[in-house]
C-alpha cells in the first residue's frame, strides 16, 4: 500500500502513527466490501470504533456539517446525547437507508432488549462510475465488511471508495494518523476520508499546485472536471479523552486539512465529519453517576493540528492508492500516482 510519502512529500510536521492509519488509534478497525457486477461498482465501508458490543460502550462522538449537501443518517441523535450506538458505515448515496438497516439488525442480534437503535451512515454520491440507480448493497455486504474489518486495511478504490471521483481524479478511501502530547501524556488521532470532491486545477499537494500541471498536461480533457459535483466524509478517532463538545472542535479542523488540498467546498459537495473519542465511554445502564475525564481546552491546539494533517494526508492517499478507472460515459479518471 502507497502513501504520498513515497512520492517524496511530506504531510505537515507532528509525527504519524506506526501505520499511519485511523487503526492506529487501540481498538478501531475498519473493513470494506466491493461490488463489481455489471455497471454496478460500489461498495461498504465500516469503522468499529472498539472491540466488543459499541452499543454497550457508547463512546463519546460528534459531527460536524461544513456544507450540508448530503444524506447522513443518525447525526441528530449524535448531536443530541453525544455518543455511538453503532460502528460507522459509509456507502453510496442511494445505499444509506439499506445500511442504515443492516445496521439496526446487526445491533438487535446483539442487544436483545433495545426499543432502539441509532445506526450512524455516511455517503457520498458515485454516479459517475456506479450505476448508482440499481441499489446494489445488501445487508450481505455489510456483512462482509465487519468481517474483513481489520487493523491493516486497503486504501484506495475499494469499499464505500471503489467508485468515487475526486479533483477529477480517482479518488477512494484515504487515511493517516498523528501522535501527540497533552498533558503529559501520549494520544494518537486518525482519519479516514471517502474523497469524491474537488475540481482538477484546484489540486494542491503539500501546496504545491500539482492540479493546475495535471490539467495541462490532459490538455482539454480536464473541460469534464470543472463543476464539483462530490462530497466528502471524513471520520476522525482518538484515544485522547474529550467531551463530545470538544470532539467537535476537533473535527471541525478537517475542514482546514480540506482546504489545503484545494478544496473550495462547492455548492455541489456535502462535507460532512464525524469523530469519536474511545477516551470516554457512556454505558448504556448505569445507576450511579458517569465520571467522564476530558483535557483542558487551552491543551487542544496539538490535536487541531492533528487532524488538519491527517486530513490533508488521508485524502491525498486516497488519490495515490486508487487506481485509474473510466466512467459510465466512457471519462478516464486517472491516478494521482500517474504524474508523481
Amino acid at each position: 500500500m502507497a502513501g504520498i510519502r513515497d512520492y517524496g512529500y511530506v504531510v505537515g510536521t507532528l509525527p504519524t502513527g506506526p501505520r499511519n492509519l485511523i487503526s492506529d488509534v487501540a481498538g478501531v478497525r475498519v473493513g470494506h466490501a466491493t461490488v463489481d457486477e455489471g455497471r454496478s461498482h460500489t461498495g461498504v465501508t465500516v469503522i468499529l470504533p472498539t472491540e466488543g458490543n459499541v452499543m454497550r460502550k457508547r463512546p463519546v462522538a460528534a459531527s460536524y456539517v461544513l456544507n450540508g449537501f448530503g444524506k447522513t443518517i443518525g447525526t441528530v441523535q449524535l448531536d443530541e446525547l453525544g455518543c455511538l450506538e453503532t460502528p460507522i458505515a459509509l456507502t453510496n448515496t442511494l445505499c444509506a437507508s439499506r445500511v442504515a438497516d443492516a445496521l439496526i439488525t446487526r445491533a438487535l442480534a446483539e442487544n436483545l432488549t433495545a426499543m432502539s437503535v441509532n445506526p450512524l451512515v455516511g455517503e457520498t454520491n458515485d454516479y459517475r462510475i456506479n450505476d448508482i440507480r440499481t441499489r446494489v448493497i445488501t445487508e450481505r455486504h455489510v456483512e462482509e465488511a465487519f468481517a474483513n474489518a481489520c487493523e491493516d486495511f486497503a486504501q484506495g478504490a475499494v469499499g464505500a471508495g471503489r467508485a468515487t471521483v475526486c479533483f477529477g481524479l480517482k479518488g477512494g478511501i484515504g487515511s493517516a494518523s498523528r501522535v501527540v502530547h497533552a498533558c503529559g501524556q501520549t494520544y494518537t488521532l486518525g482519519v479516514l476520508v471517502q474523497s469524491n470532491f474537488g475540481v482538477m486545477e484546484q489540486l494542491r499537494v503539500c501546496g504545491q499546485p500539482v492540479g493546475q500541471r495535471i490539467s495541462k498536461e490532459l490538455h482539454d480533457v480536464a473541460c469534464a472536471h470543472q463543476a464539483e459535483q462530490g462530497s466528502v466524509m471524513v471520520v476522525v478517532a482518538t484515544d485522547a479523552p474529550l467531551t463530545s463538545r470538544q470532539v467537535r472542535r476537533v473535527i471541525k479542523r478537517a475542514g482546514a486539512g480540506l482546504a489545503r488540498t484545494g478544496s473550495c467546498l462547492g455548492n455541489g459537495s456535502g462535507d460532512v465529519f464525524l469523530g469519536f473519542s474511545t477516551g470516554n465511554l457512556i454505558p448504556a445502564r448505569s445507576r450511579k453517576p458517569i465520571m467522564l475525564t476530558c483535557l483542558p481546552d487551552d491543551t487542544l491546539d496539538q490535536l487541531f493540528v492533528a487532524c488538519i494533517e491527517a486530513t490533508e494526508e488521508a485524502v491525498l492517499s486516497s488519490l495515490v492508492n486508487a487506481e485509474p478507472d473510466v466512467g459510465l460515459d466512457g471519462t478516464i479518471y486517472h491516478s494521482l500516482s500517474e504524474f508523481l
